[in-house]
């Protein structure tokens, strides 16, 4: 960093905005290649830390950040205690570094880029590669930072604790269409879940797997199953280009990174309806909160089709929270719901508010809602009371169970 401050000092400082940002990067052009490369070392360091520190995401940069590094360890958010101080413009230069002409060119357009880094392996990581999710934005003319560690280890699939017949509806092998749901909040853990499930698939049955992502995070080595990663904006344009390319690819299993928009939507609804078994994630906290938020996306007029679209083709719901535990690390409490007759009729009828029921007097099929799980995890002495209740959906519901 000492090389590109003496030239950063250089740059007048009444040039600010996208052409200070543009200064920056005609600077990174004409930079040798090993300051560069040191540059890209300097960042990589507070990555690493990430495994050492058992951190899921890190932020830095522009005036948010106050000139710290911060991490997210078990769920909570903090500034790392020896972080170097590094002032706005040192930062943009090095996020700027991390990227490409396009990418950059893409980022002063839309004011934010999501994108995949890739760190060479350490000794630490038997040298594996490691991956992260990044996403690069404005903060007050700034470019702000977030990565998270993508683990490159996937969970066993027996860790999720399904019902067998949940199990049953997530595979191939027992079920060739249908569309499932991951759900949750922001760092729910809903990506692993989902690569959990992928990776089970990939063992068991002889098929072709297309994954669409923006970005791809965990990357699948071929088992049983052809596995192609399609990252929206370096292989395929948009998720519903993703879609229906893959329509034209002979898959078995199409993966949706998430249902964004009403055209994504409508395309999960098109190829799951079209015989193909389809999975993708949504940011909501329920099971009937996420089919609500299916129907609500798209057009009123178009509502009535697609409600009863998603009745036909509908198979699993799992919405995830991750709960702080008694020993100030995370544990998975989910609700689980299969499409029975009962539930798609409720779809169908528009009568959503009947399912929780459903769910609560499901456990034969392996279903259950959040509160359940969690009275589960009280009683297992792995989460407080208190702990339950915060993260509750229905909290008068889960004071009723603990009665």
């Amino acid at each position: 960093m000492e090389y590109f401050r003496g030239e950063l000092a250089q740059i007048p400082s009444h040039i600010h905005g996208m052409e200070r940002l543009r200064r920056f990067n005609e600077l990174l052009m004409e930079s040798p290649v090993e300051q560069r490369e040191a540059l890209r070392a300097e960042l990589e360091n507070h990555l690493i830390n990430m495994k050492k520190y058992e951190a899921s995401d890190v932020d830095l940069g522009a005036p948010g950040c106050n000139g710290k590094v911060w991490y997210r360890i078990h769920g909570r958010k903090m500034p790392y205690k020896e972080s170097p101080e590094y002032s706005p413009d040192e930062t943009d230069l090095m996020f700027l570094n991390l990227i490409n002409n396009d990418q950059s060119e893409y980022l002063f357009e839309n004011r934010n880029l999501d994108f995949s880094y890739v760190m060479s392996g350490t000794a630490g990581d038997n040298g594996m590669a490691q991956r992260f999710r990044a996403d690069l934005y404005f903060d007050m003319d700034h470019l702000a930072l977030n990565m998270r560690r993508i683990e490159p280890e996937i969970r066993p699939f027996k860790s999720l604790n399904l019902h067998p017949e949940v199990a049953k509806a997530l595979s191939q092998k027992y079920l060739k269409y249908g569309l499932t749901l991951v759900t949750g909040i922001t760092g729910s853990g809903k990506s692993s879940t989902l690569d959990t499930i992928i990776d089970a698939n990939n063992r068991s049955v002889e098929s072709h797997i297309v994954i669409v992502a923006s970005p791809v995070e965990l990357v699948h080595t071929p088992v049983r199953s052809i596995v192609r990663h399609r990252e929206v904006g370096r292989d395929v344009p948009s998720f519903r280009e993703g879609v229906v390319q893959a329509m034209r690819q002979d898959p078995d299993m199409i993966v949706i990174g998430e249902l964004r928009d009403d055209e994504t939507i409508m395309s999960a609804l098109e190829v799951t309806d079209s015989g193909h078994k389809t999975f993708s994630t949504l940011h909501t906290a329920s099971a009937v909160e996420s089919i609500d938020r299916i129907i609500g996306e798209v057009p009123v007029r178009e509502q009535n089709r697609v409600r009863n679209r998603l009745a036909d083709v509908i198979t699993c719901v799992i919405s995830q929270k991750l709960i702080p535990t008694l020993d100030g690390k995370r544990v998975l409490a989910k609700e689980v719901m299969l499409a029975t007759p009962s539930v798609k009729a409720a779809i169908r009828n528009n009568n959503t508010s009947e399912i929780y029921q459903m769910l609560n007097e499901g456990a034969q099929l392996g279903m259950h809602t959040l509160e359940q799980d969690l009275k589960r995890l009280i009683e297992e002495r792995v989460i407080s009371q208190e702990e339950a209740l915060n993260y509750a959906n229905n909290k008068k519901r889960l004071k009723e169970l603990l009665r």
